[in-house]
């Protein structure tokens, strides 16, 4: 009998992390589509020939910091889907209807890592050389990746110091 309350644990516990997985991409995607001004930001694709105002910045791992300071959010799918990696540099065209078009255009020198997934608050990293390197819901979701999981995640050669890490694959 004691066996059943044990699998009825596992399970509260599973759902729960499940649940928990499913929050933290609502509010990914939230992000993704309000920015920190609360306007609606209106991805496109990036094959779209736009004309507009271009603002070229630095990818900090879940947004553009332009040459102002302003943030500006890449949408979480195109970073996860790209790889894109902390030190990263981008162009934003803002076309004239609010259309947003990211375009990778200074990508830094990376080093491909193997580390082990982990969750932290809601926010999940991978492990790896001593460190935790956070990453994107989207590349957990994307990759279809569980906790423990084994991790090739991208990160910048030449910042010792960087936080984010890009997903390559999981093994």
């Amino acid at each position: 009998m004691s066996e059943l309350p044990e699998k009825q644990v596992k399970r509260l516990k599973s759902l729960i992390q499940e649940a928990e997985t499913n929050l933290a991409a609502a509010k990914e995607l939230l992000i993704s589509i309000v920015g920190d001004d609360g306007q609606v930001v209106t991805p496109r694709d990036s094959q779209v020939d736009a004309t507009g105002k271009v603002v070229e910045g630095v990818f900090d791992g879940q947004l553009m910091i332009g040459p102002d300071g302003k943030n500006y959010p890449v949408p979480a799918n195109y970073a996860s889907k790209s790889k894109l990696v902390e030190g990263d540099i981008l162009k934003l065209t803002i076309a004239d209807d609010g259309g947003f078009v990211y375009k990778q255009i200074g990508p830094t020198d990376r080093t491909q890592v193997i580390g082990t997934l982990v969750n932290h608050d809601g926010s999940y990293y991978v492990e790896a050389n001593g460190r935790e390197y956070r990453i994107l819901l989207a590349s957990v979701t994307y990759f279809k990746i569980n906790l423990g999981d084994q991790v090739t995640i991208i990160v910048p050669t030449d910042n010792q110091e960087a936080t984010w890490a890009a997903v390559e694959a999981s093994l």
